[in-house]
């Protein structure tokens, strides 16, 4: 028999039991794949407004980036592939839980600047209409942003994740789909051909694009090469920035260069909202996450379950929320940038005693008229801005929610930068009476980061302007409560409560219910332009969720 050497059998013995390692790990990892469902992701994912945004997302994860990567370039794809909505021109607020369960918001939405027109609010318009021109510019924030985040959570080369989206914009894509659809209503045909915009939007007949015409950005392109290779700072206090400020001086805009040199990125600590076995993470004010959380909590005391599906019940339930909403409404006036708002705050809105007492007000059997709900002056509605919803391998969570404003900015386009500028102080209207330079404006949008006690993980957030609170509420009361998968609980008809308390149906809306509403005393609205749409992503028991919402015809990718 033959004799090994102690070395030679030690070997062995490690092999063996190095073998025996990778045979457990193997099982479990089959184990974990046969245990997620067919479209579910192991390892990372994105959610953002179209297919081609989200894989750009995607391959920042595969090539080692953060979820902060991802996200980034993610929206840096949006810039041209639904460039109504959001832009380098504009800013963000974004949501980001680390790896250690640590939530913090970074606002980067556009400020008042120093100098602006001394009647401005006079411009507001108190029905739905589009804020043009270039007095509602605010200073754009979104670089600076970008900035920031990838300074603290980025992995990959700053340049990186610029490159897909110069590659976009140089040689062109053919005309996304839903930007086709949008460009060729006559509101929008009209809003485009008159303006700035056409240089990009229009064929040599100024006539906007149509499926099958190619789209091209070649001085944006320009412009993110720069920033790619220089960093923010050629925006900010550079070249770039002095030929933005030009543009806008020539459409008879008020921003400085001091305006871009000056701004800053708020950061602040995630407000948490308790909802039974799940904590909810929202961004403060000036965002309307506390208007979020004011519905959602007060819906909780309603102890919702799939049966409230059904019946009678299902029609009492949309009438507790729309109460809610409404309520929602006449607290719009309490989101301010609490910077400025003299030691008055919104965080009234989530205090155990205002929820009772504003479930304490609900009537089951009626509605009232709109001094009940004190929305007595109310602002007027709007439409736009993109979300983006990551996770990554390492457990990095981001919740972005980027803006324009309206649908293309205040339409003014920038011919020596190819930027789209924002008309964000158009957000003061109707609820604010002043306003100040530096300030930040309220706003509905409310990336929304929240973890249930067994360790699931939803990322979540929406676009569509007033219509983000209601998307992303009844998107989660879905999920939560009344026991629907992502993918319905996005997907499911909403309604939608207007800045005048009016009740409007998305299409396929339950009828029933509708007249059900009607008979409680509901005045049922005419609202058209249902863009609401919610980006998601959950993590549970290791597999993850990926929802991009068919409204915009988006998808989601992952690995």
């Amino acid at each position: 028999m033959a004799k090994y050497k102690p070395w030679l059998l030690c070997c062995f013995i490690l092999c063996g039991l190095i073998c025996a390692v990778a045979l457990v790990c193997l099982c479990i990892a089959s184990l974990v794949d046969s245990r997620c469902s067919s479209g579910s992701f192991q390892h990372a994912a994105v959610s953002a407004d179209s297919l081609r945004c989200s894989e750009i997302g995607r391959n920042m994860l595969e090539q080692g980036g953060s979820a902060v990567d991802g996200a980034i370039a993610a929206l840096l794809c949006t810039s041209v592939v639904n460039p109504q909505s959001m832009g380098i021109g504009g800013g963000s607020i974004v949501t980001v839980r680390n790896k250690t369960g640590y939530v913090k918001v970074y606002n980067f939405r556009e400020t008042v600047p120093q100098s602006f027109k001394a009647d401005l609010l006079n411009d507001c318009s108190s029905t739905f209409s589009f804020s043009i021109g270039s007095q509602w510019i605010g200073v754009p924030g979104e670089l600076r942003g970008y900035e920031m985040l990838h300074k603290q959570y980025g992995k990959l080369p700053w340049a990186r994740l610029f490159e897909p989206t110069i590659k976009l914009a140089k040689e062109g894509i053919p005309l996304p789909p839903f930007l086709g659809k949008l460009l060729n209503t006559d509101i929008v045909k009209q809003l485009v051909e008159k303006s700035s915009l056409c240089e990009i939007f229009c064929n040599r007949n100024k006539t906007v694009l149509r499926t099958r015409d190619i789209l091209k950005f070649p001085k944006l392109a320009e412009t993110m090469e720069t920033i790619a290779e220089q960093g923010v700072d050629a925006f900010y206090s550079g070249k770039i920035g002095q030929d933005l400020i030009q543009d806008i001086k020539a459409a008879g805009g008020t921003l400085k260069m001091e305006d871009l040199k000056s701004f800053q990125v708020q950061v602040d600590d995630a407000w948490t909202v308790p909802l039974g076995n799940t904590e909810m993470h929202i961004p403060p004010p000036p965002s309307g996450g506390a208007l979020l959380a004011l519905i959602l909590r007060v819906m909780k005391e309603f102890s919702m379950t799939s049966n409230n599906l059904v019946g009678n019940k299902k029609m009492q339930m949309y009438h507790h929320y729309i109460e809610a909403a409404k309520f929602a409404n006449g607290q719009r006036r309490s989101i301010r940038d609490p910077v400025f708002s003299h030691g008055k705050s919104a965080e009234h809105l989530i205090n155990p005693s205002f929820i009772n007492h504003i479930r304490q007000k609900i009537t089951s059997n009626r509605t009232h008229d709109n001094s009940y709900y004190s929305n007595i002056n109310p602002s007027s509605d709007h439409i736009g801005t993109t979300h983006v919803s990551v996770i990554d391998e390492d457990g990095l969570a981001v919740s972005a929610t980027s803006t324009i404003n309206q649908l293309f900015g205040g339409t003014i386009y920038s011919p020596r930068t190819g930027i789209i500028l924002n008309n964000e102080l158009s957000d003061f209207c109707g609820r604010a009476d002043t306003l100040r330079a530096g300030e930040r404006p309220p706003s509905s949008m409310t990336p929304v980061i929240m973890e249930s006690k067994s360790g699931g993980i939803l990322v979540i957030g929406g676009s569509g302007g007033s219509m983000i609170t209601t998307a992303v509420a009844l998107s989660i009361i879905n999920r939560l409560w009344l026991g629907m998968n992502l993918k319905d609980a996005i997907a499911a008809p909403i309604v939608f409560v207007d800045a005048k308390n009016d009740v409007n149906f998305e299409p396929d809306f339950d009828k029933s219910v509708v007249e059900g509403l009607r008979a409680l005393g509901h005045k049922v609205g005419n609202w058209k332009y249902f863009f609401n749409v919610v980006n998601a992503v959950e993590k549970e028991n290791g597999c993850i969720t990926a929802v991009s919402d068919s409204r915009k015809l988006g998808m989601s990718a992952g690995y």
